[in-house]
């Protein structure tokens, strides 16, 4: 009789402590890092995220957003992904070229004419599956997020390319990059972006390559009194996790989450098709800086001294590739 009940009383213990330990599961911690301000597209793209995720998984997962490398840079967020310091991020295209050199192809100059081009060759079948290009490191392509068409900025105004001869430019960790201010006789330098500002207000360099939200969110206009409006690149990221971290998120979790990304980055395009509008507006207004708009026969004199650096990253990317991709222009 002692033992039956002793028995009872051991299996409601245990019931009570499985419960209690069920109901005390400490929920899933996302950590988004960026290296941006968060009235950027990216930064409310992440914010967002945040939003939806808390919303709908409540209790199951929190999201916890970084921004303006308050955690990590791009170049080291890779890095600790892999170690899980961090679980989502959205380096720039860029700094993917060590793990897949097809994605130089995002760096060439003069190849998309507009974002709207960019768009159609990112969601065809070629571009959907540079996402899962750099699978092989453990990281895993979830979505493209846009940032804009790039202008470059100066401290003298640019309206042909000999203006930038000797002028020093800070770049991205890109080769196709350097190429690129390399074919304009000017000194690329590889540098952070949160180091940028200063750099530039210090005159440690003469200019850099931005769309409108980072030159006005970074207030790179008010140390730049020119910028040219070239639209000769994109800047784009990738928004990435890491494939064990992914594939360890129980399934429905899973699938809320990637919801909850892709509305949110949905969310963030938009918002940079407007910001886009709105920040060199904003430029404008402060007169602080100067935009040049060139004329049809500047930018093409930019495109012809550019399109050689095509033909020197054509093995690294593949032509094939890079055909499709300008024949997004087209569409």
């Amino acid at each position: 009789m002692f033992k039956k009940v002793g028995k009872l009383l051991l299996g409601a213990a245990v019931s009570s402590m499985l419960i209690t330990g069920i109901a005390c599961a400490s929920p899933i911690v996302i950590k988004f890092s960026h290296v941006v301000a968060e009235d950027t597209p990216k930064g409310m793209m992440a914010n967002k995220f945040k939003e939806l995720v808390e919303q709908r998984l409540a209790g199951k997962v929190e999201v916890e957003v970084f921004p303006n490398s308050q955690l990590f840079s791009d170049d080291k967020v890779l890095e600790v992904m892999l170690l899980g310091d961090v679980q989502i991020a959205a380096p720039s295209l860029s700094k993917f070229e060590r793990y897949s050199k097809k994605l130089q192809i995002y760096d060439l100059p003069f190849l998309f004419k507009d974002m709207a081009a960019v768009d159609r060759f990112q969601s065809s079948p070629a571009g959907q599956q540079l996402l899962s290009s750099i699978s092989d490191s453990g990281i895993l392509g979830l979505g493209y997020l846009h940032n804009g068409m790039k202008q470059f900025s100066a401290s003298k105004p640019l309206k042909v390319p000999a203006d930038a001869a000797g002028l020093k430019f800070r770049i991205m960790s890109s080769d196709v990059l350097a190429e690129q201010i390399e074919a304009l006789h000017a000194t690329p330098l590889k540098k952070p972006f949160s180091e940028v500002f200063t750099l530039l207000q210090t005159k440690a360099i003469d200019g850099c390559e931005n769309p409108y939200s980072n030159i006005f969110t970074q207030k790179f206009f008010e140390v730049q009194p020119y910028i040219t409006e070239s639209n000769h690149g994109v800047l784009d990221y990738m928004v990435i996790t890491s494939t064990e971290f992914w594939n360890g998120l129980p399934d429905d979790i899973r699938a809320e989450v990637k919801k909850a990304l892709d509305e949110s980055i949905a969310y963030g395009n938009k918002i940079s098709e407007e910001k886009a509008v709105e920040d060199k507006e904003s430029i404008i207004a402060s007169k602080r800086s100067e935009i040049i708009t060139l004329t049809d026969e500047e930018r093409a004199q930019w495109v012809e001294v550019m399109k050689p650096v095509w033909k020197k990253f054509e093995n690294n990317i593949g032509k094939e590739l890079i055909d499709e991709a300008y024949n997004a222009n087209q569409m």
